[in-house]
């Protein structure tokens, strides 16, 4: 979801005197990079190289690129997923991770839940592309996006039409291998019948959903109709429906220090919550001592603390109401996830929510979610929601990188999914954000990695640009990654890491964390070498073992993955490239044409200053004897009219149809590659069909080379001819 994640440095860092003297200088040399990117970014694009590319999904269909050969359909034919040695396995115990999308309606002619008449073109177009899992997300809005019925009184009541219509998409994803994430409680809002306090005011209520009594009873109500009923299309109820992978029971949802509920009915009902459980937990010395710290008279009850308090306020305070909310959070999910499994009888493994506030400490919550299941996180790279600095190249910050940020959730013996992560258009970089999480997922051995976010077009003649900063569905370039980064994420082209570096917190820890600055972000954990997860896998072992130790810094350029597969490099000419060399998969993500890298069996020789290009094997052979590969090659995506404001951080016109895109241009070369007697390439259209001329390669002293960039295309497969 559309959460408020601040990812990047900013001028409050310059100015919060409490900064230590390393921390102030990386922030300032963070900034002053800004501004040396955007000077440059300004003086690399030059609009007269872009050109119309747009996708077609639905003249798609039969296709060279097409890698549906991963999936293994129907979705659940052994029976239900779960949990085997910390990962996601079949039932016959098979380790499966997870390559998704999700199914949302925000740009301009997109739906949440396609007509009937077009849901199977959609699942077949995402089988194409190597997706094995949609995450059915806003399910709970009013239709004609979601399934509660607009005309109802309450909330409660499900659209028949809405309902049919998610009945027929799930069982044509399972037809072809895909399997469904299923979130409980994300964008429901309240109506008069539903009995609900201020039900005009709350939204979508975060926060109230895991303590109010009527919002956790609606809660498991929606939760009973959806599971218990019966799909017509597969014959199951979807609480015994195999390909329901996860479920998840609240969406980017949490309580913390400083809550303030949207009305007073809501801030005074967890007060009197707060103090119900003050009675229960404190002997009545502990309350009175309570009481003389919060300045209250004997009798009244304690109040709650608000934000700016925090820092300020006695340890005993402070400490006892953090307590209050990891309690209120752990009772609610055991409340919740045994009503799931216990009465409702499902089976599959569940979510509470995701680890999505990256700007305070995520352990006090942690603490609570890691009872459950699996553990999730969510994070963008720029998200449009943050402040400047915005559209620079993550290949230039990797220790403020969606990898690492995201790598501070995993916990030891439980599966890790990322739920939500995406480049957000219209960053110009974002040709590097699908194949690095997808290799460094691969690395961490994540078990799913599912992008935000895939918008079906309602009407045939949907207009081909990108309407959404979340939408990959029409992004020329991010859209076709998908199939190279379903290659190398589902069939483990990277090993995962030779080391697993576990960390402990004790309790006082988890606690104390909450008071850290954001300089201690990602990880708030003072002393952790951010290089350490571009090097090894890293877990959570416990929150309630040993301090956390101190670890060993790396100032180590390029830093290299442990396997030796990645390496992320960066440069004071802000020149940043990440490589990946596996024997299946290689890739160059970043400034290639100032680092003139090459790898063992990929060249590439381009004009432009800034291109991601992957080469995968499409046989399962290694790149040295494989018959046919995918090349994906990628770089700048714009909107035709497409307008940025004077600094190049913000858009001040979305632009409209068609796409276009900055094709890679120059040279690739095969190298290395065993018994070859010749090598033709085809250039693909936006339906993944070939177009134009075979191109030929020509065999040098280096290898195999041969043009790209004409005709313009983001995609191509490349075949060797054997002698």
């Amino acid at each position: 979801m559309r959460s408020r994640i601040w990812l990047r440095g900013s001028i409050f860092f310059i100015i919060n005197l409490k900064l230590s003297e390393p921390t102030l200088t990386r922030r300032l040399q963070s900034l002053a990079a800004f501004f040396l990117i955007s000077s440059s970014a300004l003086a690399q694009w030059n609009d007269t190289l872009l050109r119309p590319f747009v996708m077609d999904h639905r003249a798609g269909g039969s296709s060279p690129a097409d890698v549906s050969f991963l999936l293994d359909g129907p979705a659940g034919r052994d029976g239900f997923i779960r949990i085997q040695n910390g990962h996601f396995a079949k039932a016959k115990g098979q380790r499966i991770r997870f390559w998704g999308v999700h199914i949302t309606d925000w740009s301009p002619g997109s739906v949440e839940i396609p007509p009937r008449e077009d849901a199977p073109m959609w699942a077949a177009t995402l089988a194409r592309f190597g997706v094995n899992l949609v995450r059915l997300h806003f399910l709970d809005l009013d239709s004609p996006r979601g399934i509660i019925d607009h005309t109802a009184a309450d909330s409660g009541s499900f659209d028949p039409e809405q309902l049919d219509r998610l009945d027929f998409e799930v069982a044509q994803f399972k037809k072809r291998g895909i399997y469904v994430d299923l979130n409980l409680n994300v964008g429901r809002s309240y109506k008069a019948g539903d009995g609900v306090q201020d039900f005009a005011s709350i939204r979508w209520a975060k926060g109230l959903t895991l303590y109010d009594p009527r919002l956790i009873e609606l809660e498991k109500e929606y939760a009973r109709r959806l599971l218990t009923h019966v799909n017509p299309y597969t014959g199951t109820a979807y609480r015994d429906e195999p390909a329901v992978a996860i479920v998840e029971i609240l969406n980017e949802n949490g309580l913390y220090l400083g809550f303030h509920a949207p009305t007073p009915y809501y801030d005074d009902e967890l007060t009197a919550l707060y103090n119900t459980w003050l009675r229960e937990k404190c002997t009545p010395e502990e309350l009175r001592k309570l009481r003389v710290l919060a300045s209250v008279p004997e009798g009244a009850p304690v109040p709650r603390l608000k934000s700016q308090e925090a820092a300020a306020a006695p340890k005993e305070r402070y400490e006892t109401e953090m307590a209050f909310y990891m309690d209120t959070e752990n009772r609610f999910y055991e409340n919740m996830s045994g009503y799931l499994k216990g009465e409702l009888g499902v089976k599959c493994p569940i979510i509470g929510t995701a680890d999505h506030s990256h700007t305070s400490s995520p352990y006090p919550m942690l603490a609570s979610l890691s009872r459950l299941d699996i553990l999730d996180g969510h994070v963008y790279w720029e998200h449009p929601g943050s402040p400047p600095p915005l559209n620079t190249p993550m290949v230039n910050d990797p220790l403020h990188s969606t990898v690492v940020q995201l790598s501070r959730t995993g916990f030891a013996g439980k599966p890790y999914t990322v739920s939500e992560t995406n480049h957000p258009f219209p960053n110009e970089w974002a040709s590097e954000g699908i194949p690095i999480i997808a290799a460094y997922g691969a690395f961490q051995d994540w078990d799913a990695i599912v992008i935000y976010t895939f918008e079906p077009k309602r009407e045939p003649d949907w207009k081909p640009y990108v309407g959404d900063p979340f939408d990959i569905s029409l992004d020329p370039v991010r859209m076709t990654e998908m199939a190279a980064g379903a290659l190398l994420f589902l069939r483990g082209d990277v090993r995962s890491a030779r080391q697993t570096v576990n960390r402990t917190y004790s309790r006082e820890e988890v606690l104390e964390s909450r008071l850290l600055p954001r300089s201690e972000q990602p990880y708030y954990t003072p002393g952790f070498p951010l290089a350490l997860p571009l090097e090894h896998s890293v877990r959570i072992q416990s929150l309630q073992g040993p301090p956390t130790k101190k670890f060993t810094v790396t100032e180590a350029n390029p830093i290299v993955s442990d396997t030796g597969e990645l390496a992320w490099s960066t440069s004071p000419e802000n020149t940043g490239l990440v490589t990946v060399e596996t024997a299946r998969t290689q890739a160059l993500a970043g400034f290639l044409k100032a680092n003139h890298k090459v790898l063992r069996n990929l060249g590439a020789d381009i004009t432009n200053n800034f291109a991601t290009i992957v080469l995968s094997s499409m046989d399962g052979q290694p790149l040295a004897r494989s018959e046919k590969m995918l090349l994906t090659a990628g770089s700048r995506v714009a909107n035709t009219g497409m307008k940025w404001n004077d600094s190049h951080t913000r858009l001040e016109n979305q632009g409209g149809s068609p796409s276009l895109i900055e094709p890679v241009a120059g040279t690739v070369m095969l190298r290395n590659i065993e018994k070859a007697a010749g090598v033709s390439v085809a250039a693909l259209d936006g339906a993944g069909k070939p177009m134009g001329e075979t191109i030929r390669a020509t065999k040098t002293a280096g290898g195999w080379v041969f043009p790209i960039g004409v005709p313009v295309t983001t995609w191509y497969v490349v075949s060797v001819h054997r002698r």
